[in-house]
């Protein structure tokens, strides 16, 4: 056991849960005044949802001993065993405890990505079926297919340090199968959208990327040398990504955003994510550009498809975990992290093809399994808000509440 490693990471899953709060007033600064509660609810509620499902099936089904490599058994169900000493097959310097609810904010804040896409037209019930059935059979498999003991993907060599694919890939493909599922907003294409209150947001992304160290750093599991190589990676790959899309905006139409900036750093810090503790500053510098220009087209390119990914879900999140799954497969170096390995630019082509591998079975995946959830509770409960309701909006109509009485 060691003290140091264990109150670091207690200190990085403080973080981690913080990202949620923060992720909601991302979301609600970007949608209009009458759906602010409401999409700020659709985060904040899985806080609890989620920790309920984890302590009962999430950690047993993620990280339990493996059943054929899909997924864990239930021998840990309701933490039955999970105790203060270490794991010998997980942070072997912390208790089983600590390294237990550090994966729990994980799986939290996974289903909160997802609901972006599809802001401003779902109902509340409906959408806590969805979220819950989602945690269920698409996270917690796929969690223990990367990371879990046993986990076929982790097996054949695929890579991910913080969640490229655990997180931003599955919340990707999710949202995609949503947003086809659920259709466009009343009005889109038709009506103006515009963001209520930008401040929100960017408090909202400055508590995500205070966040986002706890969450790749955290990825270490140990107070060591990878922590401190994640931490710093991290921080560059969202810096680079806000300058890129700034200077995308600056090319294509003449002005910089407030919007954009956001944007563009919650596109590096998704992107850097899967790379964090294999990379060093240099390579995380081009991966946090390559972020900022790839992720922009991403989300211009919706309106020309038809698609109406709310708050860019499938733009940031979705595409840049799956970039960032792939650049691991060029930029990874062992002189980073003595651990990893190396990529292509270091000698080592088959790590790419591992990487595509890990993105085509599990964006796959998820999408396949959310777009039957969706289609399922859509047709059984009525996932989406009648048109009267859409137009008063979801904190009259699910809530009762108003969050600007003037």
């Amino acid at each position: 056991m060691n003290k140091a490693d264990t109150a670091f990471i207690l200190a990085a899953a403080g973080l981690v849960l913080l990202m949620t709060p923060g992720l909601a007033l991302f979301y609600g600064g970007m949608v209009r005044r009458k759906n602010v509660l409401g999409t700020i609810m659709q985060s904040l509620i899985l806080i609890s949802l989620v920790s309920i499902e984890w302590v009962y099936l999430g950690y047993s089904m993620s990280f339990g001993p493996d059943v054929g490599g899909f997924v864990g058994d239930l021998s840990w169900f309701a933490l039955s065993g999970v105790t203060n000493a270490p794991s010998p097959d997980y942070a072997t310097t912390i208790p089983q405890t600590v390294f237990m609810i550090y994966q729990c904010m994980f799986a939290i804040i996974t289903p909160a990505l997802i609901t972006g896409a599809f802001a401003e037209r779902v109902r509340f019930v409906p959408f806590l079926a969805f979220s819950l059935l989602w945690a269920v059979l698409v996270y917690n498999p796929v969690c223990h297919w990367v990371w879990g003991k046993g986990g076929w993907l982790a097996n054949l060599g695929v890579l991910d340090f913080a969640g490229g694919l655990v997180v931003h890939a599955t919340c990707g493909a999710a949202a995609l199968a949503g947003v086809l599922v659920l259709g466009p907003r009343k009005g889109y294409g038709k009506t103006s959208f515009m963001p209520h209150s930008l401040p929100m947001t960017i408090i909202g992304t400055g508590l995500l990327w205070f966040g986002w160290f706890g969450f790749n750093a955290g990825s270490a599991l140990a107070a060591n040398e990878v922590a401190a190589t994640a931490f710093v990676a991290t921080h560059l790959g969202g810096m680079a990504g806000m300058l890129m899309w700034v200077v995308m905006e600056w090319i294509a139409q003449k002005r910089a955003t407030t919007l954009g900036a956001a944007s563009g750093a919650i596109a590096g810090l998704a992107t850097i994510t899967p790379t964090a503790g294999f990379v060093g500053p240099n390579s995380a510098i081009i991966i946090g550009c390559i972020a900022g220009v790839v992720c922009y087209l991403a989300v211009n390119a919706k309106s020309k498809l038809g698609l109406d990914d709310s708050l860019d879900v499938v733009g940031i999140h979705g595409v840049g975990g799956i970039v960032g799954t792939i650049c691991l497969g060029f930029f990874a170096s062992t002189s980073a992290n003595p651990g990893g390995v190396d990529g292509l630019f270091f000698g080592n082509a088959s790590q790419v093809g591992k990487q595509l591998l890990g993105v085509v079975v599990v964006a796959g995946y998820a999408f396949a399994i959310s777009w039957i959830l969706f289609k399922v509770i859509d047709r059984t409960l009525g996932m989406r808000l009648g048109e009267d309701a859409e137009v008063q909006g979801m904190d009259s109509t699910e809530h009762s509440e108003t969050a600007y009485n003037s």
